[in-house]
């Protein structure tokens, strides 16, 4: 979309294929032990996790966490991620941080639907620019930012830190990376697949685990109707191709 959006995946579990193959054992192994979990090796994982989660036994997958920032999304993205309850947040506050607004383009997300209009454009960066007087002006006549932000519109960029486990992960690209879903928070949900997709050691469990939107998983589109024609035949060939990528540098 080209709008400044920025995902990292910044932490996750150590070892995380070989701690969700080992936590899978202890339901069917006889012989698991705590001390085989140094054991596990990409062998075992191969093994067994692919065949574990096409029995459709995913309870496993949430004993692996992923961290990723977030940078340069809307408080309207931001509000949408936080109705995802099973998954952990820290925003950067606007309470304790005084803004520093400077360009209006980096300062807010404005939509390509706005941007292609380009009087009503006009328009949204007169409102944002008078926004932005109206904040500094507050704060310069001794209101506290914790007031001063009550001015600011939603499209204001904000940063955050998220935590999932790759269970609520896959329900969240589930609804998330589809097409029908909002612009913005679709292209956070498909650079975080991305992110995932860079990284050797997480690579295969998208294809395993089947991490993308839910035509993906189902084999078929839930949305039906609603959605654009064509949009399967994208999703797929898009999904496949970055299943199949190689880390880049």
């Amino acid at each position: 979309m080209g709008n400044g959006i920025k995902v990292t995946l910044v932490n996750y579990t150590k070892k995380p294929l070989e701690t969700v193959t080992w936590a899978a054992l202890i339901s069917y192994w006889d012989e698991w032990e705590t001390e085989a979990f140094e054991r596990m090796g990409q062998k075992d994982v191969e093994m067994h996790l692919p065949k574990v989660l096409g029995y459709g036994h995913e309870s496993i997958l949430e004993h692996a966490t992923l961290t990723f920032a977030i940078e340069g999304c809307s408080r309207v993205c931001s509000h949408q991620l936080v109705r995802h309850r099973l998954a952990s947040y820290t925003q950067q506050s606007q309470r304790y941080i005084k803004l520093n607004l400077n360009d209006i383009e980096e300062t807010f997300v404005i939509p390509n639907g706005i941007k292609e209009d380009p009087e009503l454009l006009e328009e949204w960066k007169e409102l944002m620019k008078k926004s932005i007087e109206l904040y500094r002006k507050s704060i310069e006549r001794g209101r506290h930012q914790e007031d001063a932000r009550f001015i600011l519109p939603q499209a204001v960029r904000t940063k955050l830190v998220v935590t999932m486990n790759l269970r609520e992960l896959k329900h969240f690209l589930g609804l998330r990376a589809c097409e029908r879903a909002q612009w913005e928070i679709r292209e956070v949900a498909w650079k975080m697949l991305e992110e995932i997709a860079r990284n050797e050691e997480l690579r295969p469990v998208i294809k395993w685990a089947k991490l993308g939107p839910r035509c993906i998983h189902l084999g078929y589109c839930p949305e039906g109707e609603l959605m654009p024609p064509g949009c399967w035949r994208r999703t797929r060939e898009k999904w496949k191709a970055l299943a199949g990528s190689k880390p880049t540098v």
